[in-house]
Formats: C-alpha cells, sequence, structure tokens
C-alpha cells in the first residue's frame, strides 16, 4: 500500500486522537479570545495549509461573525510590510511549522500586537515559538509528501475551536461523530469522477462555503500527484464566464452540502446536464457519486476530503506517476 493512500485511511484515527486529546490548547485559546476580543481575523499558510485557511475563514465569518482574511506570507516575508494588527487575531496553519515565510509571518503579527495562535502538527516547530499559544493537530507523523490526515486535523482543529468560542452545540456534536463518519467515507468509491480523468488533459471542481476550500484542496493534489492540471471554481462564478470552458473533454466534480449554498449547487448541476459537461456529483439527493448521507455540512465537507484523496491516489497510479513523491514538492515548503 501506498504512503498517501495509507495516511488518508488513518484520517479517522487521527481525527478520533485530535478530539479526544485536543481540547485543552483550544480552551486556553479561547479564553484569551475572550479576554482580548479581537474585532478580525486573519489566518496565513501555505498550499494544503491555505485550504485549511479558507475553511476556517467561511466559518469565523458564519459562525462568529467577524470579518475575515487569508494573509499573504509575502507581504511580511519579501515586501516587510508591518502592519496595524493590535486587535486582530492571526492564526497561522502549518504541517511543518518550519516554512519560512509563515514563521517570519507569525513573529511580526505579534510584534503588531496580534493575539497569535499555531495549528500545527509539530508542536516544537519556529512557528510555534513564534506564537503565544499553540494548537497540536495530533496528525502523527507523514511520510507521503503530499498531506493528506493533516489537512484533515487543521479543518477539524478549526472547526472545534470556532465551536467553542461560539458555544455552538450542534457544530460540536457534528465535529464529535467525524471519526466514525470519516471511517466509513474511506470506504466509498468515487473512481466514476476519476475514470474520467485518466486521460483528461484538465479537470473542473466546484463547490460552495466551507466546500470551495474542499474543491481547492483536491484539485492541488491532483496538479501535485496525478501531474494534472485542476481548476476549482466557486459554484456560482461556474455558471456564468467561467462555463465558456466546460464541454464534454472538462470533467467536472461538484461538491454539494447541505447549506445555505445547496440551491446553487443544484442549479450548477442542472446546467451542467443539459450542457453535456461529463459530471460527478457528491453530497444531495442529485448526487452520483456513493456518500455517507448528508448530515452537518461543515463536518460533511471534512468528511469529503477522504474519499477524494484515496480516489486521486489511484488516478495517479493509474496516469503512470508515484503519488508518494510528487516533483517539485517538499514538507517543508522553503519559500522567502
Amino acid at each position: 500500500m501506498g504512503l498517501m493512500r495509507e495516511e488518508a485511511l488513518e484520517a479517522a484515527e487521527a481525527a478520533r486522537r485530535l478530539i479526544a486529546g485536543g481540547a485543552e490548547p483550544l480552551a486556553s485559546v479561547v479564553a484569551a479570545i475572550r479576554h482580548r476580543r479581537p474585532r478580525v481575523v486573519v489566518v496565513c499558510g501555505r498550499g494544503s495549509s491555505d485550504h485549511a485557511g479558507l475553511f476556517l475563514r467561511y466559518l469565523v465569518e458564519t459562525r462568529l461573525g467577524l470579518i475575515a482574511s487569508l494573509s499573504a506570507p509575502s507581504v511580511h516575508s519579501s515586501y516587510r510590510r508591518a502592519l496595524v494588527m493590535d486587535d486582530a487575531l492571526f492564526v497561522v496553519i502549518s504541517q511543518s511549522g518550519r516554512s519560512p515565510d509563515l514563521v517570519a509571518a507569525a513573529r511580526a503579527a505579534r510584534d503588531a500586537g496580534a493575539l497569535t495562535v499555531a495549528i500545527v502538527n509539530a508542536a516544537d516547530s519556529p512557528a510555534s515559538a513564534a506564537c503565544e499559544y499553540v494548537v497540536p493537530i495530533l496528525a502523527g507523523p507523514e511520510r507521503s509528501v503530499a498531506a493528506t490526515k493533516s489537512v484533515v486535523n487543521s479543518m477539524i482543529a478549526g472547526a472545534r475551536l470556532v465551536a467553542m468560542i461560539a458555544e455552538d452545540v450542534t457544530l460540536a456534536t457534528a465535529i464529535e461523530t467525524l471519526p466514525a463518519r470519516l471511517a466509513t467515507a474511506a470506504a466509498l468509491d468515487w473512481s466514476a469522477w476519476t475514470g474520467d480523468l485518466v486521460d483528461a488533459s484538465v479537470a473542473v471542481l466546484a463547490a460552495r462555503g466551507p466546500g470551495l476550500a474542499i474543491a481547492l484542496e483536491l484539485s492541488l493534489k491532483l496538479a501535485e500527484t496525478a501531474r494534472l492540471p485542476a481548476i476549482a471554481h466557486s459554484a456560482a462564478e461556474l455558471r456564468h464566464g467561467p462555463r465558456a470552458m466546460l464541454g464534454p473533454h472538462t470533467p467536472v466534480l461538484a461538491l454539494r452540502l447541505s447549506d445555505a449554498t445547496a440551491e446553487s449547487v443544484d442549479g450548477l448541476v442542472a446546467d451542467l446536464r443539459v450542457q453535456g459537461v461529463p459530471l460527478a456529483v457528491a453530497g444531495g439527493t442529485a448526487g452520483t457519486l456513493p456518500w455517507i448521507g448528508d448530515g452537518d455540512a461543515v463536518a460533511d465537507a471534512i468528511a469529503m476530503l477522504v474519499p477524494g484523496y484515496l480516489a486521486i491516489e489511484q488516478l495517479a497510479r493509474q496516469r503512470g506517476c508515484d503519488p508518494d513523491r510528487p516533483p517539485f514538492l517538499s514538507k517543508v515548503t522553503e519559500t522567502l
């Protein structure tokens, strides 16, 4: 069994470990947030961690009513521009915690007066040292270069933080069910989607809300491990101008969550069926891929990662690629 596949299958156990042992660090962060009362949230990450940051941004804005922004690390590391952040919560997300630009951004945010939090897999990393508070995601070692279970746990940690701040019992309960749902999702076969991608020149993914973070993450994995150019769009945008690129040779995966974005995704699905675009749908009554049944939209979005990762790992091998050792990819992104 390949490393990427093995670690994607470990996601349920990693989630169980995080949920069982990760509440105390979050409680400290929540107490600090209630004391400092930040007015804006800034999230910083690269690659898969940036997608976990986008996921967190949606939750902060929809559940907490705070403005959230994704920070560009180059503002700190390349442009060396100091920002006014004395009323901000700055969250850096990183599996390794060793990317120089993320460490520089965290230090700059702390120096500028922000309340700083590191969501990391390596609790003793430079990014952790740069922040006041550390939230270990407890994913365990990842030997595959492409991150899987650490992305899942980064999103869970962010969702738990929001649930605790908002005192959202419904969200907290949904997160508690995730280990079981992830385990069930790992048995799903999404090859009906990736089968259309074996000889494709491009893949297109669509979603809205927190599902967009999942679409972006799966598109990155397609590019990294299967060497397949992939584009992720908001389902709302794909119903308009970008739809012009779609046709019989541009397979689309639509991720549909049972929340306020469902109607928009359903509308896109209906449009694309009329247009004759090859289409796979996860979630909802119009779904074409096996699914575990719609539940809480936030938890479902995270659960969609696992069958997506597993299908992409298989696709990479079908396309003659080694998903465990993709070229030009490193566990530590050495961007300055």
